[in-house]
């Protein structure tokens, strides 16, 4: 067991390094063109019982099969374990093997931390702590938190984006909590604060950034922290979202929703493939797809959903818009996609059932509660969390089932992670391992 945390000065070093770098030629960076022969390393996958990334190992916050979570909890039920953290997060934990993987952060009005932790998996036992960050707060949002994005991990490396007090930094460490390499992203100045996790595609880590100083979309190679490429996706605008690398209608995409549109990009050099208005100017959820459609849902100032057919190429707004919600639509939490249905919930509770060809609404439940936090899905119900403390199970389908309602002591931001019918749940109080015993 580690135990320890990292000595700060080897990487205050780096920081003031990249900082260096940045800010030589002002806060506009130049757009960097791959070079052939970038690709080195096998692709990441997901090994059997993993949850390595943001919204698990297939992408799209539904746990693998044969598996029986529990649909009751408490904290003297269906309760293996439970262990405090030293820091606040909202970022959801990974797991990869034996191991799981969270940040946890602090801050003051001028000073903020950042930590990663490596857990067992078993007990929730801290094997290790490694200090990513320790300086000037950047802006944020009361809610939000310096520990706000999810790490990615290849197998080798455990990938953190986070925000000091005045870019985006992008930390890779090894598994035994030791830092490889760390990279200044991009300039960086928000209302909200940075929350967006970090994508994997072939031998890339991809990261957006997009703010008031610049919007930008940046792969680096896994293995050297060297940029791969950077596009500066549009003109400069706050927005929030994690990118989504997946392969629908013939191709691979980057896909992220914000900046007063959803656009598309090749994961391969960044080029835009196609953009379309909507849903809003500021966003905070991750794309959603099936075979050939992506679901976008958004923001601020005004709310909608759209469904976006991912075939076309330039502006596609007035030709590949298959449907759109109303104002009802969700901000903060990503909806999710079974069977051809999407169920979203929105930030005020509105839990709604939509069938994917046309956009209606097959059935709708009001939590009367507010979320952040994004549904998963296992064993046939979708499990929710709210602000509050509650944790709600519903089953899918085209008709409401009906709802069990937990409770725990503290309110959760952070989405859950089930793997091996265990639900791994970050609140902001404890971090909780609910099954059975």
């Amino acid at each position: 067991m580690l135990g320890e945390v990292m000595n700060g000065k080897g990487a205050a070093l780096i920081y003031a390094i990249g900082m260096f770098a940045c800010w030589s030629c002002g806060d506009t960076l130049q757009e960097v063109v791959p070079k052939n022969g970038w690709d080195t390393l096998s692709p990441p996958v997901a090994a059997d019982g993993d949850w390595p990334w943001w919204r698990g190992p297939t992408r799209d916050n539904v746990a693998p099969d044969n598996q029986s979570p529990p649909t009751a909890w408490s904290e003297r039920s269906n309760l293996v374990w439970r262990v405090s953290l030293r820091g606040l997060g909202h970022s959801s934990p990974v797991r990869v093997g034996e191991r799981l993987y969270v940040t946890a952060g602090e801050k003051t009005k001028n000073h903020a931390v950042l930590w990663l932790y490596g857990l067992e998996r078993a007990t929730g036992k801290t094997v290790w702590q490694t200090e990513l960050y320790a300086g000037p707060v950047g802006r944020l949002h009361p809610d939000n938190a310096p520990a706000a994005a999810t790490p990615a991990c290849d197998g080798e490396r455990l990938f953190v984006p986070y925000q000091n007090g005045a870019a985006v930094e992008l930390a890779a460490v090894n598994l035994k909590g030791q830092l490889i390499w760390r990279k200044t992203v991009a300039p960086y100045n928000t209302i909200q604060g940075f929350s967006a996790s970090p994508a994997l595609y072939n031998s890339a880590v991809i990261v957006p950034v997009e703010g008031p100083k610049g919007c930008y979309l940046t792969a680096f190679h896994r293995a050297t922290g060297d940029v791969v490429w950077r596009r500066a996706i549009r003109a400069n605008n706050e927005s929030y979202a994690p990118v989504l690398v997946r392969e629908l209608a013939g191709r691979v995409q980057v896909l992220l929703i914000g900046g007063l549109s959803t656009r598309g990009f090749d994961p391969d050099n960044g080029n835009l493939l196609w953009t379309c208005e909507g849903p809003a100017r500021t966003c905070v959820a991750t794309p959603v797809t099936d075979r050939t459609t992506v679901y976008a849902t958004g923001g601020y100032p005004g709310r909608k959903l759209l469904a976006i057919r991912a075939d076309g190429n330039g502006d596609v707004t007035q030709t590949h818009v298959v449907w759109s919600g109303d104002a009802k639509a969700g901000y903060v939490p990503t909806p999710l996609l079974h069977h051809g249905l999407l169920y979203a919930v929105n930030d005020q509770g509105l839990l709604r059932c939509y069938d994917t060809q046309d956009g209606h609404v097959a059935w709708q439940h009001d939590f009367k509660t507010p979320f952040y936090s994004s549904p998963v899905l296992a064993n046939g119900h979708l499990y929710l969390f709210d602000r509050q403390g509650s944790g709600f199970v519903v089953p899918v389908g085209r008709a409401f089932g009906g709802v069990v309602t937990n409770t725990l002591p503290s309110g959760v931001f952070a989405s859950p992670v089930i793997v091996d019918s265990r639900i791994y749940l970050r609140t902001l109080g404890d971090f909780y391992c609910l099954g059975a015993p």
